[in-house]
């Protein structure tokens, strides 16, 4: 692929690394940016050998949300056209691969968006998340007035979108949007350790396991119990299952081959 101006993008055995890097403007998402970020999401999904997607931001920011200096040239015309505003999180979303965000800082408005867009978010002590849009004229566009009162209720996702309040990684934890807290300096460590853990598992089988448990956020019980009866009886088509079986029941590790 060719060069990056705004994000860094790497491959490390079966991790691609993704991130974003305009520190001197908080890693404001500009439009370069979410251009990058979709190519870097696009080739990370095809790349068969790439297993896990870990999001990060350069500096002392995750990402301060969208670029303020572009809202004044943006028409409603323009954006109608820019499916590219959403497309990042729709990509993370869908991709059949577990999406990790490492939020070494503030994550904020589109930044916030992203970090609750992907499976696991582990946060700095020193971070903070929010909404607040509402401060420069908008409202969420990349999916935090769905994704949050999912997360956290409605009340409490009314009262940060509406007052574009920040909250503590402490807080984002109690609330639910974040899986663990840890020191800045432990932060990569903890990722690291999340990382080699979803690689022990079988890919098929969490591509399986992740869309079963989106399902359930976006259709009826009933709708979303026979998407799991459906992915739980595919397992069983696949090596890893039997492999896994297998290896679970003679004591010994698995050799899994992702089919």
């Amino acid at each position: 692929m060719s060069e990056f101006k705004t994000i860094i993008y790497e491959k490390r055995g079966n991790v691609a690394w993704i991130t974003l890097n305009r520190p001197d403007k908080l890693n404001a998402q500009n439009t370069e940016m979410r251009r990058e970020l979709i190519r870097a999401l696009e080739d990370a999904w095809k790349d068969d050998n790439v297993r896990v997607v870990v999001i990060t931001g350069a500096g002392r920011a995750f990402s301060a949300g969208a670029d303020i200096s572009e809202f004044p040239i943006l028409t409603p015309a323009d954006l109608v056209k820019r499916a590219e505003i959403i497309r990042p999180y729709e990509l993370i979303r869908n991709m059949p691969k577990p999406v990790i965000a490492a939020v070494n800082g503030l994550a904020l408005g589109g930044g916030c968006e992203l970090a609750m867009s992907c499976d696991i978010v582990i946060a700095s002590e020193d971070a903070q998340f929010g909404q607040p849009e509402v401060r420069v004229g908008v409202i969420p566009g990349g999916g935090g007035t769905q994704i949050l009162p999912r997360l956290v209720g409605e009340k409490i996702a009314k009262e940060m979108i509406f007052t574009g309040k920040f909250i503590s990684a402490q807080e984002a934890y109690r609330l639910g949007m974040i899986n663990k807290v840890v020191p800045r300096e432990k932060l990569m460590e903890e990722v690291n350790n999340m990382v080699n853990e979803l690689l022990k598992q079988s890919p098929i089988i969490l591509a399986f396991a992740k869309m079963a448990v989106n399902k359930a956020l976006e259709t009826t019980l009933t709708e979303g119990l026979k998407c799991e009866v459906d992915l739980f009886r595919l397992c069983f088509s696949t090596e890893d299952q039997k492999e896994l079986s297998k290896a679970f029941l003679e004591k010994k590790p698995p050799a899994i081959k992702g089919r």
